[in-house]
């Protein structure tokens, strides 16, 4: 009867402690099966409280950075555009020249144009005669 009694005791003991025992993360990360703590029993800190000159030492290395980093930014923006001026130039002045060195025949009779080849008819193009 004793024995009896013990082991009743023994595995109520085991249960009870089974149910106090936090349970451990879980090997597949399922959040939902960890025990929730309210969010009240949280205890919250206030933080460290800064005194005024250093929270104004802090204000003014801020605003130097960002002023730094606008500058930055401005010259960058700068220098993008002066590339693209001189990109620009550079298209221009290239197309200046190609036009000044073509070769440049006058099609007077425009029959001419009627017996051309289809490949011919292509390598045409419009240009006023005015200039040259």
């Amino acid at each position: 009867m004793q024995t009896k009694d013990v082991l009743e005791s023994s595995s109520s003991i085991k249960k009870r402690e089974k149910e106090y025992i936090p349970r451990g993360k879980p090997k597949s990360g399922r959040i939902w099966k960890e025990e929730k703590t309210k969010f009240s029993s949280i205890i919250k800190t206030r933080g460290i409280r800064l005194s005024l000159s250093k929270k104004q030492k802090l204000r003014e290395d801020l605003k130097r950075v960002k002023e730094m980093s606008r500058e930055i930014k401005a010259r960058k923006q700068a220098e993008k555009e002066t590339k693209k001026q001189r990109r620009r130039e550079n298209l221009k002045r290239a197309e200046e020249n190609r036009k000044k060195s073509e070769i440049v025949q006058v099609i007077k009779n425009p029959a001419k144009i009627k017996r051309m080849k289809k490949k011919q008819l292509r390598m045409i193009e419009k240009r006023d005669t005015i200039n040259m």
